[in-house]
């Protein structure tokens, strides 16, 4: 029985992968399975050998460019090199957050002006500016996935500006999904219930928040990194082509509780 591919012949746009527990790497695994062609962007030289590592199991000859997001420069340059290794684009997984260590820790109130720009820059603008960047080269149209989470909506202790620049984030799926509507280019963002990555672990309270997941939302359970991979294909694929401008939780159904 032949394994259908739905992404077969699609060229996908990685950002984001740290190590093997990244959100990332999970949807860009999924994409590989389902057939697409990826090029990956990784962050300083710190990261280059992590992913270098990774992507070394598609095969020998996986793209791979530096890319700092709060650099017009590199993403510039990102972009010119996915011109000269692939004729157009399809997809592009935006899994990029930050904000400085001590905004997530203490009080919201106490968050410097520095913090609240940094973390709206790397973990909102920067959709903007990969989407405007990446959006002539879909040319056949596109899907660009965002990664979000719960804390953009309701309060989580610790998330603090995090959260605030995770709402920013959610707002630009919906206006970059009305100006890319046109080019059929869609704009989605999955709302993921916690998962151990090492962006995560940097949260105050971070394993109480996954026991917490476990007591209260409706399927008992946290979720697994596979589930994204599933989800960040669907939203890649042609099943979900009227879908856009959304915010998909993949959360065990936490999101629906009151209590």
């Amino acid at each position: 029985m032949s394994h259908f591919k739905p992404l077969a012949g699609k060229t996908g746009l990685v950002f984001g992968v740290a190590n093997k527990r990244s959100i990332a790497w999970a949807i860009a695994r999924a994409w590989a399975d389902a057939g697409a062609n990826l090029i990956f962007n990784y962050q300083g030289e710190r990261l280059k050998e992590n992913v270098e590592e990774l992507v070394a199991g598609f095969g020998a000859d996986v793209p791979l460019h530096p890319c700092d997001v709060s650099d017009d420069a590199q993403i510039a340059s990102f972009f010119d090199f996915v011109k000269s290794r692939a004729q157009r684009a399809d997809l592009l997984l935006h899994s990029v957050a930050y904000a400085p260590k001590e905004a997530l820790e203490g009080d919201f109130i106490s968050t410097s002006r520095e913090a609240f720009r940094v973390a709206h820059d790397i973990s909102a603008y920067s959709l903007v500016a990969l989407a405007r960047a990446a959006s002539p080269l879909m040319t056949e149209g596109g899907s660009i996935v965002a990664m979000t989470y719960y804390g953009a909506e309701k309060v989580v202790p610790h998330y603090n500006v995090m959260g605030v620049a995770k709402a920013s984030l959610e707002a630009c799926v919906r206006y970059l999904a009305f100006d890319l509507g046109p080019k059929k280019i869609r704009v989605n963002a999955i709302s993921a219930g916690p998962v151990n990555t090492l962006a995560a672990r940097g949260i105050g309270g971070f394993t109480q928040m996954l026991k917490h997941y476990e007591a209260h939302a409706p399927l008992r359970r946290n979720i697994l990194p596979e589930e994204l991979g599933a989800t960040g294909t669907f939203l890649a694929s042609d099943g979900a082509a009227s879908i856009t401008g959304q915010t998909i939780y993949v959360d065990s159904g936490y999101s629906i509780m009151g209590m």
